[in-house]
């Protein structure tokens, strides 16, 4: 039997649909981390629910990193979207097969199979 080099239509469609639900819940919470944001910088100078000024510097920091983060995410789904309409979706850019549907499922903007996740220098 051959082995498969891309996914079928029908199978792209069910990764989109993923991608979606996780576009929506990762914009969602983008938007809470902005208001949360917004509010502290509007309650500037003075103490937010019993936050000093400290404890409210370290709490925007912390709400700034999620925000990126959350960025980050909704700029890796849009891309893997991208590769969805251009066919080339689930397919590892290390070795050029396919990535498991599990993985996937679990992080559909995987570029990488997990052999090729593996193979990559331990991050420190």
């Amino acid at each position: 039997m051959e082995e498969k080099t891309r996914y079928s239509d029908d199978e792209l469609k069910e990764f989109e649909a993923i991608i979606d639900q996780k576009l929506a819940k990762a914009e969602e919470e983008l938007n809470y981390y902005l208001n949360q944001i917004k509010e502290l910088a509007e309650n500037d100078g003075t103490k937010v629910k019993g936050l000093d000024d400290g404890q409210g510097t370290i709490e925007s920091t912390r709400l700034q990193q999620m925000a990126s983060r959350q960025t980050k995410l909704i700029q890796h789904l849009n891309n893997a979207k991208m590769r969805i309409s251009n066919k080339v979706y689930g397919i590892c850019r290390e070795t050029g097969k396919l990535i498991s549907k599990a993985r996937l499922k679990a992080v559909p903007h995987a570029t990488l199979s997990i052999e090729a996740k593996q193979k990559q220098a331990p991050r420190v």
